[in-house]
């Protein structure tokens, strides 16, 4: 593999991982909600998502999908049905202040932040068509097995990193104190887009 075909993968995958997308909402609201240290484990949960579904497409799975496509209609589904689970709960707790809501559960631990994050990228699986087309279309065959070891970790890193800056970003000082006068509204925003979003993943 040219240094070349390396960067232009590690360029798409970047592409990838700040498309606005589920992942990147959650990564928002965790830091918003939850603060900077529970959005970066959510990020590397993310992350964590995103090297299944690249391994899955380097493996063929989009090959799987072609021979079975009620497989990639139940992952679609299933991952769909999640989502909108996830949106329901955020528009129902919207109203509620931030002290009757979110803080109960505070502080997540961090292996709740990573399992979330994680739930939320297997939850769409159009990573694994997308990784399949990007490995088709930058990765020659023969390549060594730790070049691709090397590609899983820039997915990683780019997943992780992208994440954690938007956490970061959603949970500055100012940012949580025009939330907390906006919650309803705000909550209520990303449960919408989150809808949307799940009804994205099963329907296209």
């Amino acid at each position: 593999m040219t240094p070349g075909a390396f960067l232009a993968f590690a360029g798409l995958s970047l592409f990838a991982a700040v498309s606005p997308g589920p992942a990147v909402l959650m990564s928002a609201r965790t830091g918003l909600t939850e603060g900077f240290r529970t959005g970066a484990m959510l990020a590397a949960g993310i992350g964590a998502g995103a090297v299944v579904w690249a391994s899955a497409a380097m493996f063929g799975l989009n090959l799987v999908f072609a021979v079975a496509p009620w497989a990639l209609w139940a992952l679609k589904i299933g991952g769909g049905a999640y989502l909108l689970w996830m949106a329901w709960h955020l528009w129902r707790d919207a109203s509620l202040p931030l002290a009757q809501g979110e803080d109960r559960a505070l502080p997540r631990s961090p292996a709740s932040a990573f399992r979330l994050g994680l739930f939320t990228q297997l939850a769409n699986p159009k990573p694994a068509v997308m990784f399949s087309a990007i490995f088709l279309g930058t990765v020659p065959q023969g390549t060594p097995a730790w070049v691709y070891a090397a590609l899983l970790a820039v997915v990683f890193l780019n997943e992780t990193v992208w994440n954690t800056l938007v956490a970061r970003i959603f949970s500055l000082d100012r940012t949580r104190a025009k939330y907390i006068s906006l919650k309803t509204l705000i909550d209520r925003s990303f449960g919408a887009c989150l809808a949307l979003l799940g009804i994205k993943v099963a329907a296209t």
